[in-house]
């Protein structure tokens, strides 16, 4: 890479002068080698946004195309020395995210700042980092969080638009009301065990959802179900999407959500949704006190926020 497009923080400290020593040149060596071997005991807690399309999901695979390998591979590049990267949220292939968080070990003394810029420059065009922080080395995201939120999108259209082929699930036509209502029995703490994919084998499926909203973005023909929770099965958000949508549209009687938290079989709740309409858009986590200053300070601009449209040609 060109240094002149490197942020400041990853710039080579040039050698200091010539001096003689015994009647010989020699270079006093550059503050960029003291710098080298520098041990800090900490991690970078960053936050990552990126396109799912064609990605196969967040967690390494081998053979394929993920987003922690694309990250993992930036890191690298910046130092070899990092620990492995841990994520807060296994998003499946087709998922997007806005708001994913994932920490690594590092010895490295290059401030947030850096590290945002940096990364950047060696990450593909469907994936940013999009702000960092110093925390505590072992930090994991994952079991710090409290929340997270989601957010599906379908597009109410009898015909397609390529513009949000990749964004939203397009259905003929939902009675916006009857979904509404439908949304208000996930509410709560429930067994939600017939709203998991059959893969899913965890020992427990009594989870809390605080929010299931249903509501309208500017684009009228895009209905968005927002659901917050502090932990989710494997698909749960999407089968429950698939739910609403099946009732809303008649496929499944109204009720059907309140019926399978009763009675616990997959069978009894309606479809999956496909992976593109769903967005990770925020992972709440419990900071410790010795966190460091989040670069930049702002918040994020998501490219898939909750009041956006994607651009017309």
């Amino acid at each position: 890479m060109r240094s002149e497009h490197l942020p400041r923080e990853l710039l080579p400290v040039a050698p200091r002068r010539l001096r003689r020593r015994n009647g010989a040149d020699f270079v006093r060596p550059a503050r960029s080698v003291k710098r080298a071997v520098h041990h800090v005991d900490r991690a970078i807690l960053l936050e990552v946004a990126y396109d799912g399309t064609e990605f196969h999901g967040w967690a390494r695979q081998k053979g394929a195309r993920t987003v922690e390998d694309a990250l993992r591979g930036a890191i690298l590049a910046i130092d070899p020395r990092a620990g492995p990267v841990r994520g807060a949220s296994r998003t499946d292939a087709g998922v997007h995210a806005e708001g994913q968080l994932a920490a690594f070990d590092t010895s490295s003394p290059i401030p947030a700042r850096g590290w945002v810029l940096g990364l950047n420059q060696h990450l593909p065009g469907d994936v940013a980092v999009r702000a960092a922080r110093a925390v505590p080395s072992g930090y994991a995201p994952r079991f710090a969080a409290r929340s997270k939120r989601y957010r599906y999108r379908v597009l109410v259209d009898s015909v397609r638009d390529p513009r949000w082929r990749t964004l939203a699930w397009r259905v003929a036509g939902v009675d916006f009301a009857v979904m509404e209502r439908e949304a208000d029995a996930a509410v709560g703490t429930h067994d939600f065990a017939s709203f998991r994919a059959a893969g899913d084998r965890r020992p427990t499926t009594v989870r809390t959802l605080t929010r299931v909203h249903v509501e309208r973005e500017p684009d009228a023909r895009i209905i968005a179900v927002v659901v917050e929770g502090d932990a989710f099965l494997y698909n749960m958000v999407r089968i429950l999407v698939g739910t609403l949508v099946d009732v809303a549209r008649g496929r499944l009687g109204s009720g059907t959500v309140a019926r399978s938290l009763a009675q616990r079989t997959r069978v009894s709740a309606g479809t999956t949704a496909p992976a593109h309409g769903l967005v990770l858009e925020r992972v709440d986590v419990q900071l410790p006190d010795d966190a460091g200053e989040r670069w930049p300070s702002s918040g994020s601009v998501s490219a898939w926020g909750s009041s956006v449209e994607p651009p017309r040609p």
